[in-house]
């Protein structure tokens, strides 16, 4: 078994002997006892598609899936946590995400228990709200903007699910550094994790630092940048970063795959990252990243091919402006106050 995976089990196994789904602490956790660094994505998992993924990452060795209501798919993520030849819960880390409908406080329970029902499970380990936006719920399926309903009112309701034994943590997508402030700011449980776009072409580096510097987690979805199939129309004179001339060879340096090379990158830059497939080989293969290192050089040399291209950004389509002062030519560091 790969050594540092080793080490992951073994954190694990540590955070299992301290809680379980009827005694759950308050607090977070200390982060010796955290998030594994490499998990498995599901978005964009059609259906059984989801429940075999699932099953051939545990085989794999996984011990950490990435979920959310809005993908679509929980029930049948579900239908392999259940199974009899499924890990013990104790065993693996599940984070789930609350959708912008249900941010009133009164729907925030109600989503997270139709989460845990489809997933069949106890308990998450992380619960994230999904995106620093509430819509107005039954709208037909249209996204019309609840103007009402604050971040604050949908994350003092997600404080409630940890006091009530639901999650053991709680935590943050998409925001931008102000949004993030205001809940710092206000909170009696803080965020754990962030989790929001983060790959070789778009690094975000200071933020992803400042969030270090700050003990919250930094989960890096899409980490292997335009691969995902739903950003195949974004920036079309970006080609695949598999066929980028920089990564294949610093990969063939390394003896490994591209998409392992990158992956290992956003490890070790302190990232966890969540890679999807619904293929047993390419779920294997994303695992060897584990493996992999680079030099203080290499990891400079990587600095140097940040593109600055968001691949997610709906921001037309619902209305809102989104990831302010991440976009625009700012960073973090010029202004924001340490907390």
């Amino acid at each position: 078994m790969h050594m540092r995976l080793v080490t992951v089990l073994a954190a694990l196994t540590a955070f299992s002997a301290t809680g379980s789904a009827d005694q759950v602490p308050i607090e977070p956790a200390k982060k010796d006892l955290s998030i594994p660094p490499i998990g498995l994505g599901l978005w964009n998992s059609k259906d059984k598609d989801a429940s075999k993924a699932v099953e051939y990452a545990f085989k794999a060795g996984y011990i950490h899936l990435d979920s959310a209501a809005a993908y679509g798919n929980e029930d049948y993520v579900g239908e392999s946590l259940s199974a009899s030849k499924a890990p013990s819960r104790k065993s693996y880390w599940v984070t789930s995400k609350l959708w912008n409908t249900a941010h009133q406080p009164k729907l925030v329970g109600e989503a997270l228990n139709k989460t845990l029902s489809d997933l069949s499970i106890p308990y998450l380990d992380l619960y994230l709200m999904h995106w620093p936006v509430a819509f107005l719920p039954d709208q037909g399926g249209r996204s019309v903007v609840d103007q009402d309903t604050t971040i604050l009112d949908t994350w003092r309701a997600m404080e409630d699910l940890v006091r009530a034994n639901l999650t053991k943590h709680i935590g943050v997508s998409n925001f931008s550094p102000r949004q993030l402030d205001e809940v710092l700011k206000n909170c009696d449980i803080c965020p754990y994790a962030h989790e929001f776009e983060t790959h070789p072409y778009l690094q975000q580096q200071d933020f992803v630092d400042w969030h270090q510097k700050n003990n919250i987690t930094v989960i890096a979805y899409s980490p292997l940048a335009n691969l995902n199939p739903t950003y195949k129309d974004k920036y079309p004179d970006i080609g695949s970063i598999l066929d980028d001339h920089f990564w294949k060879k610093l990969a063939k340096k390394k003896n490994v795959t591209v998409a392992q090379a990158i992956l290992a990158w956003g490890i070790q830059r302190g990232t966890v990252v969540i890679p999807k497939s619904v293929h047993e080989v390419r779920i294997i293969e994303n695992l060897g990243s584990v493996n992999v290192t680079f030099s203080k050089k290499e990891m400079k040399k990587i600095l140097a091919h940040d593109k600055r291209a968001r691949f997610n950004n709906p921001s037309e389509d619902w209305g809102v402006k989104l990831f302010e002062e991440l976009d625009d030519g700012t960073t973090r560091l010029m202004w924001a106050q340490d907390l």
